[in-house]
């Protein structure tokens, strides 16, 4: 991979007018070659009406609009499928996570020493001190994944995750909504990845300032991590996916 490739960050979003825009100048200052996807999740508080002026302004080269909302998951499914970079990234809406950290998060990547980099906020990089169950929710979800996947990962539920295009397009990726990082995990295990995991910032929002994780999802979490493990989906996308990992 050359330093000059394209990465496409797709940005999933729904009622996020309050952030959208800071986000997508934000994303513009990185100094890297970027695509911005971003999928307006049937938003009903102007997001879609904003994503469309900034596109206009040409900060955004495409806007997809969902008709209803359909969740996380399915935003980013839109969001690959018409992705033209070399390597794809989810970026919230919600600020939560610095693109700025995206030049370092991609160097494994671009020395062929990896097909996944998953950036954690659990590494010790700096934070926001926030919920004290929400990390350990976070913890225990990635333990269970890792006892599925045999990955010793420390943060699963991570937005960010930037994957070589031509093994993300080919994932067989199904969730609909917060099971996508569940999901994405499991696949790329399945796939034997190469996956790095390297230390983020992370400036995490409380419920009153817009936060929308809750326990429920984390319950929904834990039934994920035993479909998307116990039962792959059958065909031979595993071994087409293992002969095209660059450096095999």
């Amino acid at each position: 991979m050359t330093d000059d490739l394209l990465v496409s960050v797709i940005v999933p979003a729904y009622n996020e007018v309050s952030t959208i825009e800071v986000l997508v100048r934000r994303l513009r200052q990185v100094p890297l070659r970027i695509e911005v996807v971003a999928v307006n999740d049937a938003s009903t508080d102007g997001t879609g009406a904003m994503l469309d002026r900034l596109a206009g302004e040409g900060l955004v080269q495409l806007v997809i609009h969902h008709p209803v909302n359909r969740g996380k998951g399915a935003a980013l499914r839109s969001g690959i499928a018409a992705a033209t970079g070399a390597v794809i990234v989810p970026q919230d809406a919600d600020l939560e996570y610095d693109p700025m950290e995206l030049p370092r998060l991609i160097g494994p990547i671009q020395e062929g020493r990896a097909d996944a980099v998953y950036g954690s906020r659990f590494q010790g990089g700096p934070h926001r001190v926030l919920f004290f169950w929400h990390a350990v929710g976070n913890n225990f979800l990635t333990l269970v994944s890792n006892m599925f996947t045999n990955l010793n990962l420390t943060d699963m539920e991570t937005c960010y995750k930037l994957v070589r295009a031509e093994l993300l397009k080919r994932l067989p990726l199904t969730a609909e909504r917060f099971g996508i990082e569940v999901e994405l995990t499991a696949r790329l295990a399945q796939a034997g990845a190469r996956i790095w995991e390297l230390p983020i910032s992370y400036s995490g929002r409380t419920y009153a300032e817009g936060k929308k994780i809750t326990w429920r999802d984390g319950l929904a979490a834990l039934l994920h991590i035993a479909r998307y493990n116990l039962f792959p989906p059958r065909g031979s996308w595993r071994n087409s996916d293992q002969r095209a990992l660059s450096g095999r």
